[in-house]
C-alpha cells in the first residue's frame, strides 16, 4: 500500500546508451521481458519505433496541431536526435508524418529541444505563414562535441518539413557550459520576440524583432540542479486576474521536491520575469513527468492550456521492456488541460486529462458504491488499460486508496492513494524502472483535515497518473506491471471508506502507424524499382537547392535537356495502405490532359485518380491527396512531362504515406 507497508544531456544519453548492453533491469526485477507480449501504450503516445525524448510543443496549423519531438532512429546504436512530427486534432489520437527535420543536415549534426512558431507576420523574411524553429545543435562539434548555441530553421510547407538557416547560430553560445532548449513566444504587447533558454542554474530572457538577431535582457536564477525545457505563458486566474507563468524541468530531488516541471507564478515586464515566490510549484509530483510543455487552447487562449511531457526520468532513460517487447523506447503522458486557480496559499496550476480523451472510449462500466472496512476490497473489473474514477468518503482512517495491476496471488500491485498529510503513487510492489534506488513513492501535499476525495487514475500497459481532486496535484510514473497482472483492490487502514460512482472507462488502440517514405529522391539516380522514359532514360534527382526542397536533392524534369526534355518517371507498384499521400510539388503549369502536360499522378488499375501540376515557379508547394477510399489498392505515381517551351518541366520531392 503506501510507505507504512513497503551533466549535459549528450553525456546522459550516451551513458544511457552504454547500459544497454547490460540489460533492461537490475537483479531483482519483478517483470520478465516476454517477447510474445506487448509493452505499447493503448491510449498513450508513443513513438512508432525506436527512441524518443524531449515533446516539442504543438503548433496549431489548419484545425490540427503539429506536435514534434525528439526521435533517434539510430537508438540504440548511436546518439542523436532529429524532430519527428505527428499530428492530432484533439490531443489524444496522433498520425506518424515522419522526421520533419533531419539531423546531420548542417555542419552541427543533431538537434536538440527548441521550439516552432508560426511567423504570421513574415518578421523572418521566408514568408507570411512561415514556421520558424530555433533549435539547440553544437556549434560545429569537433569528435561529436561542440559548445550549446541555438540555430534557425525554417519550413514552408505547414511544417512538414524544415532546411536549416546556414551553419551559423543567430544566438552564439558566449561562453556558456550549459545553453539550451529555447522557448519563443510573441510579445504581443512590445511587437517583438522573446526566448527562455536555459543556462545551467538559471533561465536568459532573450528578444528578437526578426527571430535572427536577439538580445539578452536578463536571467533568473534557481537552485534546482541542472535545468532544461523552459517555458514561459500568460494566464487568466479562475477570479479574473492575469499572471504570467515561468516553468522549467528541474532537479528538486535535494531538497525533497519532484524532478519534473517547476513553475513560478509572477508578472513580465518584456524584460524579466519577477516570481511571486522564490520557491516553485510543481505541475508533477510523479517520477516520469519531465521535459513538459505546454501551448495555447485555440479555443480559450488565455484561459486554460494543454500540456504533456516525456514519461521518464534520466536516472533510467534506458530501463523499459518495450525495447526487447515492441522495439520501442519512448511514451508520453496523456495530453492534460491546464487551468490557473486562486487557492488560500495563492496562485497554482490545476490540471485534469483532455475532455477529447472520452471521444476515444470503448466502454463505461459504473461499479456503483463499495464500502471498505478495512483490508482489501476486490473490484470484478480486470485490465491492464483503463481509467478509474471514484469519489471517496470517510470519517478517520489512516490510509485509502487502490492497489492497480495487481498479481493473481497479490504479491505485485502498484499502490495510489492518501495516507494522512499526503497523497502518494507507489510502484515499489511491482516491475518498475528503478528497482534499486530511491524512486518508489512519490508523494504530494494532502490536507488531512479533508475527508472527501475525488481519484481519477489513468492506467496503460506501462504507465499510472494520478489525478486528485482538482489536479493540482497529480502523480505520473512508468510502471512495469507483468502483463498477466489485471487486479483491481480497494482498502483501508485504520478505519472505514465509501467510494462512491466507481466507474472504469476502456479506450480503443492508439498506436500510430508508422508513415512511409515512398521516395525521398536523395541518390545520384532514382530508388530501385522507378522506370524512366523518353530523355529520362539515365537520368536522376538533380542536386540543387530549390526553395522547400527536402534533403539535397529532388526529382526534376529539367534533367535529360532542359525544358525541351520530355518522357515519363515512374514509381514500382505500392499498396495504398495511409490515408494520405503527401509531396511537394512545383514547376510548369500543365495540368494532367493538357496539352504539353507537367503533371503527376496516382495511377490505380490503369486509370489516373489524382493529379497535380506546378504554378509556373520553383518554389516546392505541399500538396496532400486524400487516399481513404483507396485503401488496400495497388498503385503508382507517375511523373510526366510533355512541354517543351517555357516552364516545360516539373519537380518533386518528398513522396510520403502517413494517416
Amino acid at each position: 500500500m503506501s510507505s507504512t507497508t513497503s551533466g549535459s544531456r549528450l553525456l546522459r544519453i550516451a551513458l544511457v546508451l552504454a547500459t544497454v548492453a547490460g540489460g533492461l533491469f537490475g537483479p531483482g526485477h519483478a517483470t520478465p521481458v516476454r517477447a510474445a507480449t506487448t509493452y505499447r501504450a493503448q491510449y498513450h503516445f508513443t513513438v512508432p519505433d525506436h527512441w524518443k525524448n524531449d515533446p516539442q510543443r504543438p503548433v496549431y496549423l489548419n484545425g490540427k496541431f503539429n506536435y514534434y519531438y525528439l526521435y533517434n532512429a539510430d537508438y540504440p546504436s548511436e546518439v542523436g536526435t532529429a524532430w519527428r512530427l505527428a499530428t492530432t486534432t484533439g490531443g489524444v489520437a496522433f498520425a506518424d508524418q515522419g522526421i520533419a527535420a533531419p539531423k546531420k543536415t548542417n555542419a552541427n549534426h543533431d538537434l536538440w529541444s527548441g521550439s516552432a512558431v508560426v511567423d504570421t507576420a513574415n518578421t523572418a523574411g521566408f514568408g507570411a505563414g512561415a514556421v520558424i524553429q530555433l533549435v539547440t545543435q553544437m556549434d560545429h562539434p569537433t569528435n561529436g562535441s561542440g559548445p550549446q548555441a541555438q540555430f534557425l530553421w525554417y519550413s514552408i510547407d505547414g511544417g512538414r518539413t524544415f532546411r536549416p538557416h546556414g551553419d551559423a547560430p543567430v544566438i552564439p553560445n558566449g561562453g556558456r557550459s550549459d545553453f539550451r532548449d529555447p522557448k519563443v513566444i510573441w510579445d504581443s504587447a512590445r511587437g517583438r520576440w522573446v526566448a527562455v533558454i536555459t543556462e545551467g542554474d538559471r533561465i536568459g530572457f532573450f528578444t528578437s524583432p526578426d527571430l535572427k538577431t536577439w538580445t539578452r535582457q536578463s536571467e533568473f536564477a534557481s537552485t534546482y540542479g541542472i535545468l532544461e525545457c523552459p517555458d514561459l505563458f500568460q494566464i487568466r486566474a479562475d477570479d479574473g486576474t492575469t499572471h504570467w507563468v515561468l516553468g522549467v524541468s528541474a532537479n528538486g530531488r535535494s531538497a525533497g521536491k519532484p524532478e519534473t516541471y517547476a513553475y513560478w507564478t509572477g508578472s513580465f515586464d518584456g524584460v524579466a520575469f519577477t516570481a511571486d515566490s522564490a520557491v516553485p510549484q510543481w505541475l508533477d509530483h510523479g517520477f516520469d513527468w519531465y521535459a513538459g510543455v505546454t501551448w495555447e487552447d485555440p479555443a480559450a487562449p488565455l484561459d486554460r492550456r494543454f500540456g504533456l511531457a516525456w514519461m521518464n526520468n534520466w536516472a533510467y532513460a534506458d530501463t523499459t521492456p518495450t525495447r526487447a517487447s515492441d522495439g520501442f523506447n519512448g511514451t508520453d503522458s496523456i495530453v492534460r488541460q491546464i487551468r490557473l486557480k486562486r487557492y488560500a496559499d495563492g496562485y497554482a496550476l490545476a490540471s485534469q486529462p483532455t475532455s477529447a480523451l472520452a471521444s476515444h472510449a470503448t466502454s463505461v462500466q459504473n461499479l456503483g458504491t463499495i464500502q471498505v472496512n478495512g483490508g482489501l476490497v476486490p473490484l470484478v473489473y480486470h485490465g491492464t488499460a483503463y481509467e478509474l474514477n471514484a469519489d471517496v468518503s470517510w470519517t478517520q482512517l489512516d490510509n485509502i486508496g487502490m492497489q492497480l495491476r495487481v498479481s493473481a496471488d497479490g504479491t505485485r500491485h502498484a499502490d495510489a492513494g492518501i495516507y494522512r498529510d499526503y497523497s502518494y503513487l507507489n510502484r515499489r510492489q511491482t516491475g518498475q524502472p528503478d528497482p534499486a534506488g530511491p524512486r518508489g513513492e512519490s508523494r504530494a501535499p494532502w490536507n488531512p483535515a479533508k475527508t472527501n476525495a475525488h481519484l481519477r487514475i489513468l492506467v496503460d500497459r506501462t504507465s499510472i497518473e494520478v489525478y486528485v481532486d482538482d489536479g493540482r496535484y497529480v502523480h505520473s510514473s512508468q510502471v512495469f506491471a507483468d502483463p498477466s497482472d489485471t487486479g483491481i483492490n480497494l482498502y483501508t487502514t485504520g478505519g472505514s471508506a465509501t467510494f462512491a460512482n466507481v466507474t472504469i472507462t476502456e479506450f480503443k488502440n492508439l498506436a500510430q502507424r508508422p508513415a512511409k517514405v515512398l521516395s525521398g529522391f536523395e541518390g545520384s539516380s532514382y530508388d530501385p524499382g522507378w522506370t524512366t522514359t523518353g530523355s529520362f532514360v539515365g537520368t536522376g534527382p538533380l542536386p540543387w537547392y530549390l526553395p522547400g526542397m527536402v534533403g539535397k536533392a529532388a526529382l526534376d524534369t529539367f534533367a535529360g535537356g532542359g525544358d525541351p526534355a520530355t518522357g515519363t518517371i515512374t514509381s514500382p507498384v505500392f499498396t495504398v495502405d495511409r490515408d494520405h499521400l503527401h509531396f511537394l510539388v512545383a514547376g510548369g503549369k500543365h495540368p494532367a490532359g493538357s496539352p504539353g502536360e507537367t503533371s503527376i499522378n496516382l495511377i490505380v488499375n490503369g486509370q489516373v485518380v489524382r493529379t497535380a501540376t506546378g504554378d509556373d515557379t520553383g518554389v516546392l508547394k505541399p500538396v496532400d491527396w486524400d487516399v481513404g477510399d483507396l485503401q488496400g489498392q495497388s498503385a503508382q505515381v507517375q511523373v510526366i512531362d510533355q512541354a517543351t517551351g517555357a516552364w516545360g518541366h516539373i519537380m518533386v520531392d518528398q513522396l510520403l504515406l502517413s494517416d
